[in-house]
């Protein structure tokens, strides 16, 4: 019966007709004036298994009630999607208002509310985006140890990423920017560049203290006052350039504002506070350092005096 419906209204391909380089379906269905006469439907002739023919409504009983135009349905169960466009708020907000409101639902046991569409892309996208800033760290990590053969100068310089985080929360706070994908972008690009200030400062304490035997206190000092305006101008110089993308200048550039003003809270913080809290993680490892090789040459000239 639903095959006989599906041809005559819908209409089933019979061939292909192709004219001048174009191919049109040929459908074999009853004509419009027929497919909207009820009658007529009714009187369509059905076969049935025996071979004989009857009317369809000799099979079937007509009551009038609603009911859905088409039935979706996906892994063999129905849904029914429920769809809307935003308007002047980002999709985050609305979904935990939607969230909210969907708690106070009393949903029965067959049946389940789940968001999809963006929503589920989006979710997507920032779990592949955490694995891709995860990765980006670690390969900083490995590049500045092959650098400075060694696992303690590079774990030092690692504390620059968190510090970075406060600047992207205020420059997100303050010009009440949504941290969406373009966001996370910037901040795996913070990644990779807030260290090459405590890169610079690190590299250069060493130099000091490896070349010219300044103590320790005294390297952190002379490389502090010394290694400042370079500092200094490769972030003004990185901040300047990203400027006019963060005040979303030009024609589409407002899918970039996030990430140039997350970069530009990160970076700015980060090298405020690298300036300080760098040399002071510096400091409390080597002085712990070098108590550790003080004391293993006094145990060792010990027995040598006995």
């Amino acid at each position: 019966i639903a095959n006989t419906l599906r041809t005559t209204i819908g209409g089933t391909r019979a061939t292909m007709f192709r004219e001048h380089g174009d191919e049109f379906e040929v459908l074999v269905r009853y004509g419009e004036t027929d497919r909207k006469n009820l009658d007529k439907v009714l009187d369509t002739p059905i076969q049935t298994p025996s071979g004989k023919v009857i009317p369809l409504r000799s099979l079937v009983s007509l009551a009038p009630a609603e009911g859905p135009i088409e039935i979706e349905r996906k892994n063999n169960e129905r849904n029914i999607i429920v769809s809307a466009n935003l308007a002047d708020r980002d999709l985050g907000s609305v979904i935990e208002d939607l969230q909210a409101r969907l708690r106070e639902l009393s949903v029965p046991l067959d049946f389940a509310v789940l968001l999809g569409a963006e929503y589920e892309e989006q979710q997507r996208a920032f779990n592949d985006l955490i694995m891709s800033m995860i990765l980006a760290i670690v390969l900083v990590y490995l590049v500045m140890v092959a650098q400075f053969e060694s696992f303690r100068y590079p774990f030092i310089i690692m504390f620059s990423i968190p510090l970075a985080l406060v600047g992207v929360v205020l420059a997100l706070v303050l010009t009440n920017t949504t941290f969406n994908m373009q966001g996370f972008i910037g901040a795996i690009m913070l990644a990779g560049i807030v260290v090459n200030n405590a890169i610079v400062l690190v590299d250069y304490t060493n130099l000091l203290r490896r070349e010219h035997n300044y103590s320790l206190r005294q390297a952190l000092e002379v490389s502090g006052r010394r290694r400042l305006r370079p500092i200094l101008m490769t972030t003004l110089t990185t901040v300047l350039g990203l400027v006019p993308m963060a005040l979303g200048i030009g024609e589409g550039s407002e899918l970039q504002v996030p990430m140039a003003r997350v970069v530009i809270g990160g970076l700015l913080s980060s090298t405020l506070i690298t300036l300080i809290f760098i040399p002071t993680v510096y400091m409390m490892f080597e002085a712990k350092r070098v108590k550790e090789e003080a004391a293993e040459m006094v145990a060792e000239a010990e027995p040598a005096k006995g």
